[in-house]
Protein backbone atom coordinates (compact mmCIF):
# COMPACT_ATOMS: atom_id res chain seq x y z
CA UNK A 1 0.00 0.00 0.00
CA UNK A 2 1.74 3.47 -0.99
CA UNK A 3 2.73 5.81 1.92
CA UNK A 4 1.34 8.74 2.98
CA UNK A 5 3.80 10.81 1.79
CA UNK A 6 3.70 9.11 -1.93
CA UNK A 7 -0.61 9.85 -1.70
CA UNK A 8 -0.29 13.45 -0.75
CA UNK A 9 2.27 13.92 -3.45
CA UNK A 10 -0.07 12.33 -5.90
CA UNK A 11 -2.77 14.52 -5.14
CA UNK A 12 -0.61 17.39 -5.45
CA UNK A 13 0.47 16.18 -8.35
CA UNK A 14 -3.26 15.93 -10.24
CA UNK A 15 -4.60 18.94 -8.63
CA UNK A 16 -1.76 20.65 -10.41
CA UNK A 17 -3.33 18.91 -13.46
CA UNK A 18 -6.34 19.69 -13.43
CA UNK A 19 -5.87 24.07 -13.01
CA UNK A 20 -3.79 23.16 -16.73
CA UNK A 21 -6.58 21.41 -17.51
CA UNK A 22 -9.87 23.79 -16.08
CA UNK A 23 -7.22 26.82 -18.13
CA UNK A 24 -7.24 24.70 -21.25
CA UNK A 25 -10.86 24.46 -21.01
CA UNK A 26 -11.93 27.86 -20.04
CA UNK A 27 -9.47 29.12 -23.19
CA UNK A 28 -10.49 26.78 -25.70
CA UNK A 29 -14.25 27.71 -24.47
CA UNK A 30 -13.58 31.53 -25.91
CA UNK A 31 -11.77 30.22 -28.77
CA UNK A 32 -14.30 27.90 -29.61
CA UNK A 33 -17.70 30.76 -29.38
CA UNK A 34 -15.50 32.61 -32.13
CA UNK A 35 -14.83 29.87 -34.41
CA UNK A 36 -18.86 29.37 -34.08
CA UNK A 37 -19.46 32.54 -35.15
CA UNK A 38 -17.48 33.10 -37.96
CA UNK A 39 -18.53 29.65 -39.41
CA UNK A 40 -22.48 30.17 -38.95
CA UNK A 41 -21.48 33.57 -40.11
CA UNK A 42 -20.45 31.90 -43.34
CA UNK A 43 -22.58 29.31 -44.04
CA UNK A 44 -25.23 31.88 -46.05
CA UNK A 45 -22.79 32.86 -47.96
CA UNK A 46 -21.59 29.28 -48.97
CA UNK A 47 -25.26 28.21 -49.55
CA UNK A 48 -25.85 31.07 -51.68
CA UNK A 49 -23.00 31.23 -53.55
CA UNK A 50 -23.43 27.42 -54.50
CA UNK A 51 -27.58 28.48 -55.75
CA UNK A 52 -25.92 30.86 -57.62
CA UNK A 53 -23.53 28.92 -59.23
CA UNK A 54 -25.99 25.89 -60.19
CA UNK A 55 -28.58 28.75 -62.02
CA UNK A 56 -25.44 30.62 -63.94
CA UNK A 57 -24.75 26.50 -65.08
CA UNK A 58 -28.09 25.68 -66.55
CA UNK A 59 -28.54 29.11 -67.64
CA UNK A 60 -24.89 29.06 -69.56
CA UNK A 61 -25.64 25.73 -70.79
CA UNK A 62 -22.49 23.50 -72.25
CA UNK A 63 -19.80 25.66 -71.34
CA UNK A 64 -16.59 24.07 -71.10
CA UNK A 65 -13.65 25.30 -68.32
CA UNK A 66 -10.95 23.30 -66.97
CA UNK A 67 -12.70 22.78 -63.19
CA UNK A 68 -15.36 20.99 -65.22
CA UNK A 69 -14.01 18.67 -67.02
CA UNK A 70 -14.37 15.34 -65.69
CA UNK A 71 -12.19 12.57 -66.08
CA UNK A 72 -11.34 8.62 -65.27
CA UNK A 73 -9.62 8.66 -61.49
CA UNK A 74 -6.62 7.37 -61.98
CA UNK A 75 -5.12 10.03 -59.81
CA UNK A 76 -6.99 11.00 -56.72
CA UNK A 77 -6.09 13.89 -54.35
CA UNK A 78 -7.47 14.48 -50.65
CA UNK A 79 -7.02 17.52 -49.17
CA UNK A 80 -6.95 16.48 -45.42
CA UNK A 81 -7.68 19.05 -42.57
CA UNK A 82 -6.48 18.45 -39.10
CA UNK A 83 -5.17 20.19 -36.09
CA UNK A 84 -1.29 21.25 -35.51
CA UNK A 85 -2.34 20.34 -31.84
CA UNK A 86 -3.59 17.46 -30.30
CA UNK A 87 -5.48 17.31 -26.47
CA UNK A 88 -8.66 17.39 -28.56
CA UNK A 89 -10.03 14.19 -28.17
CA UNK A 90 -10.48 11.86 -30.78
CA UNK A 91 -10.95 15.04 -33.76
CA UNK A 92 -7.67 14.27 -35.41
CA UNK A 93 -7.87 10.08 -34.65
CA UNK A 94 -12.00 10.37 -36.31
CA UNK A 95 -10.65 12.44 -39.49
CA UNK A 96 -7.62 10.16 -39.82
CA UNK A 97 -9.55 6.97 -39.99
CA UNK A 98 -12.03 8.57 -42.36
CA UNK A 99 -8.71 9.55 -44.33
CA UNK A 100 -7.85 5.97 -44.23
CA UNK A 101 -11.05 4.29 -44.93
CA UNK A 102 -10.92 6.87 -48.80
CA UNK A 103 -8.13 5.20 -48.84
CA UNK A 104 -8.72 1.89 -49.29
CA UNK A 105 -11.61 2.05 -51.31
CA UNK A 106 -9.72 4.24 -54.04
CA UNK A 107 -6.92 1.35 -53.77
CA UNK A 108 -6.73 0.98 -57.60
CA UNK A 109 -6.18 5.29 -58.54
CA UNK A 110 -2.45 6.53 -57.55
CA UNK A 111 -3.47 8.85 -54.46
CA UNK A 112 -1.78 12.20 -53.37
CA UNK A 113 -2.69 13.72 -50.32
CA UNK A 114 -2.31 17.37 -49.11
CA UNK A 115 -2.30 18.08 -45.27
CA UNK A 116 -3.45 20.77 -43.63
CA UNK A 117 -2.24 20.46 -40.00
CA UNK A 118 0.40 18.38 -38.46
CA UNK A 119 -1.03 16.01 -37.04
CA UNK A 120 -2.36 14.32 -40.09
CA UNK A 121 0.46 15.38 -42.00
CA UNK A 122 2.92 13.75 -39.32
CA UNK A 123 0.60 10.61 -39.23
CA UNK A 124 1.11 9.86 -43.05
CA UNK A 125 4.72 11.06 -43.66
CA UNK A 126 5.16 8.10 -41.36
CA UNK A 127 3.45 5.43 -42.59
CA UNK A 128 5.16 6.62 -46.46
CA UNK A 129 2.15 7.89 -48.34
CA UNK A 130 2.47 10.40 -51.23
CA UNK A 131 2.15 14.24 -49.65
CA UNK A 132 2.23 16.47 -52.06
CA UNK A 133 1.88 19.62 -50.39
CA UNK A 134 1.43 20.41 -46.83
CA UNK A 135 0.31 23.49 -44.73
CA UNK A 136 0.83 23.89 -41.17
CA UNK A 137 0.64 26.58 -38.10
CA UNK A 138 -2.25 28.31 -40.34
CA UNK A 139 -2.86 30.08 -36.44
CA UNK A 140 -6.54 30.25 -34.29
CA UNK A 141 -8.20 32.76 -37.03
CA UNK A 142 -8.90 31.24 -40.57
CA UNK A 143 -7.93 34.08 -43.23
CA UNK A 144 -9.28 34.35 -47.03
CA UNK A 145 -5.95 33.90 -47.89
CA UNK A 146 -4.32 30.85 -46.70
CA UNK A 147 -8.08 29.37 -48.25
CA UNK A 148 -7.08 30.80 -51.48
CA UNK A 149 -3.59 29.54 -51.51
CA UNK A 150 -4.54 26.05 -51.29
CA UNK A 151 -7.70 26.32 -53.62
CA UNK A 152 -5.06 27.99 -55.90
CA UNK A 153 -2.61 24.84 -55.81
CA UNK A 154 -4.72 21.99 -55.92
CA UNK A 155 -6.84 23.82 -59.00
CA UNK A 156 -3.18 24.03 -60.44
CA UNK A 157 -2.47 20.74 -60.41
CA UNK A 158 -6.47 19.79 -61.59
CA UNK A 159 -5.98 21.82 -64.64
CA UNK A 160 -2.31 20.29 -65.64
CA UNK A 161 -3.75 17.08 -65.23
CA UNK A 162 -1.74 15.76 -61.85
CA UNK A 163 -5.27 15.29 -59.93
CA UNK A 164 -8.59 13.92 -62.10
CA UNK A 165 -10.72 13.79 -58.68
CA UNK A 166 -9.89 15.98 -55.61
CA UNK A 167 -11.59 15.45 -52.47
CA UNK A 168 -12.03 17.54 -48.97
CA UNK A 169 -11.66 15.78 -45.12
CA UNK A 170 -12.90 17.87 -43.24
CA UNK A 171 -14.70 18.17 -39.69
CA UNK A 172 -18.09 19.45 -40.19
CA UNK A 173 -19.61 21.33 -37.03
CA UNK A 174 -22.86 20.28 -35.67
CA UNK A 175 -23.28 21.43 -32.60
CA UNK A 176 -20.41 21.97 -28.93
CA UNK A 177 -20.30 17.94 -28.44
CA UNK A 178 -21.00 16.45 -32.10
CA UNK A 179 -18.17 17.14 -34.43
CA UNK A 180 -18.77 15.07 -37.87
CA UNK A 181 -16.45 13.87 -40.14
CA UNK A 182 -16.97 14.97 -44.09
CA UNK A 183 -15.57 13.92 -47.22
CA UNK A 184 -16.97 16.37 -50.14
CA UNK A 185 -16.14 16.35 -53.23
CA UNK A 186 -14.00 19.52 -54.80
CA UNK A 187 -13.15 18.65 -58.48
CA UNK A 188 -14.03 18.76 -60.50
CA UNK A 189 -16.86 21.35 -59.34
CA UNK A 190 -20.72 19.63 -59.41
CA UNK A 191 -22.65 22.33 -60.64
CA UNK A 192 -25.58 21.88 -57.71
CA UNK A 193 -28.84 20.53 -59.51
CA UNK A 194 -30.51 21.45 -56.14
CA UNK A 195 -30.56 24.30 -53.07
CA UNK A 196 -30.68 23.38 -49.57
CA UNK A 197 -34.15 22.49 -49.43
CA UNK A 198 -34.61 19.91 -52.09
CA UNK A 199 -36.25 21.88 -54.61
CA UNK A 200 -34.23 22.85 -57.56
CA UNK A 201 -33.89 26.26 -58.71
CA UNK A 202 -35.69 27.92 -61.17
CA UNK A 203 -34.41 28.80 -64.63
CA UNK A 204 -33.54 32.24 -65.03
CA UNK A 205 -32.69 33.73 -68.29
CA UNK A 206 -29.09 35.28 -68.12
CA UNK A 207 -27.32 37.99 -69.97
CA UNK A 208 -23.67 37.53 -69.98
CA UNK A 209 -21.21 39.91 -70.48
CA UNK A 210 -19.18 39.68 -72.06
CA UNK A 211 -19.57 35.94 -72.38
CA UNK A 212 -20.87 32.82 -69.88
CA UNK A 213 -17.18 31.69 -70.33
CA UNK A 214 -16.09 34.88 -69.18
CA UNK A 215 -18.77 34.88 -65.99
CA UNK A 216 -17.96 31.38 -64.95
CA UNK A 217 -14.62 31.15 -65.18
CA UNK A 218 -14.54 34.08 -62.79
CA UNK A 219 -17.42 32.32 -60.37
CA UNK A 220 -15.96 28.51 -60.21
CA UNK A 221 -12.58 29.27 -59.16
CA UNK A 222 -14.54 31.94 -56.04
CA UNK A 223 -16.32 28.97 -55.77
CA UNK A 224 -13.80 26.42 -55.14
CA UNK A 225 -11.81 29.04 -52.60
CA UNK A 226 -15.18 29.52 -50.81
CA UNK A 227 -15.74 25.74 -50.21
CA UNK A 228 -11.74 25.06 -49.05
CA UNK A 229 -12.54 28.36 -47.03
CA UNK A 230 -15.81 27.08 -45.28
CA UNK A 231 -14.13 24.02 -44.42
CA UNK A 232 -11.08 25.58 -42.89
CA UNK A 233 -13.71 27.29 -40.88
CA UNK A 234 -15.88 24.28 -39.79
CA UNK A 235 -12.79 21.87 -38.84
CA UNK A 236 -11.46 25.10 -36.49
CA UNK A 237 -14.92 25.47 -34.75
CA UNK A 238 -14.88 21.80 -34.34
CA UNK A 239 -11.37 21.48 -33.25
CA UNK A 240 -11.98 24.14 -30.38
CA UNK A 241 -15.03 22.52 -29.09
CA UNK A 242 -13.34 18.67 -29.12
CA UNK A 243 -10.50 20.39 -27.00
CA UNK A 244 -13.13 22.10 -24.75
CA UNK A 245 -14.91 18.81 -24.36
CA UNK A 246 -11.55 16.79 -23.05
CA UNK A 247 -10.45 19.20 -21.23
CA UNK A 248 -13.85 19.31 -19.50
CA UNK A 249 -14.21 15.30 -19.34
CA UNK A 250 -9.85 15.61 -17.86
CA UNK A 251 -10.79 18.23 -15.24
CA UNK A 252 -14.07 15.40 -13.70
CA UNK A 253 -12.03 12.74 -14.51
CA UNK A 254 -9.16 14.50 -12.21
CA UNK A 255 -11.68 15.53 -9.54
CA UNK A 256 -12.81 12.03 -9.02
CA UNK A 257 -9.37 10.50 -8.99
CA UNK A 258 -8.56 13.03 -6.24
CA UNK A 259 -11.57 11.96 -4.21
CA UNK A 260 -10.71 8.09 -4.28
CA UNK A 261 -6.60 8.68 -3.49
CA UNK A 262 -7.98 11.49 -0.51
CA UNK A 263 -9.98 8.30 0.73
CA UNK A 264 -7.00 6.26 0.56
CA UNK A 265 -5.15 8.64 2.10
CA UNK A 266 -7.20 9.23 5.20
CA UNK A 267 -7.89 5.39 5.68
CA UNK A 268 -3.70 4.89 5.38
CA UNK A 269 -3.68 8.02 8.21
CA UNK A 270 -6.27 6.13 9.85
CA UNK A 271 -4.68 3.00 10.43
CA UNK A 272 -1.17 4.33 11.20
CA UNK A 273 -2.96 6.41 14.42
CA UNK A 274 -4.89 3.38 15.58
CA UNK A 275 -1.06 1.08 14.81
CA UNK A 276 0.23 3.75 17.15
CA UNK A 277 -2.48 3.81 19.57
CA UNK A 278 -2.02 0.19 19.75
CA UNK A 279 1.61 0.19 20.25
CA UNK A 280 0.91 2.86 22.98
CA UNK A 281 -1.43 0.65 24.92
CA UNK A 282 0.57 -2.25 24.64
CA UNK A 283 3.31 -0.82 25.76
CA UNK A 284 1.20 0.15 28.89
CA UNK A 285 0.10 -3.08 29.28
CA UNK A 286 3.58 -4.81 29.30
CA UNK A 287 4.73 -2.04 32.11
CA UNK A 288 2.17 -3.31 34.85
Amino acid sequence: MPSLRDLRRRIKSIKNTQQITKAMKAVSAAKMRRAQEQVLAARPYARRLREVLGRVAAAAGDVKHPLLEVREPRKVAYVLITADRGLCGGFNANLIRTTMQALREAAGAQVSLVCVGRKGRDFFRRRGYNIVQSYVRLGETIRVAQAREIAGFVMEKYAAGEFDEVYLVFSEFVNVLVQRPKIVKLLPVETPEESENGKKPGRVEYIFEPSAEDVLARLLPMYVENMVFHALLESKASEHSARMTAMDNATKNAEELIAKLTLSMNKARQTAITKEILEVVSGAAALE
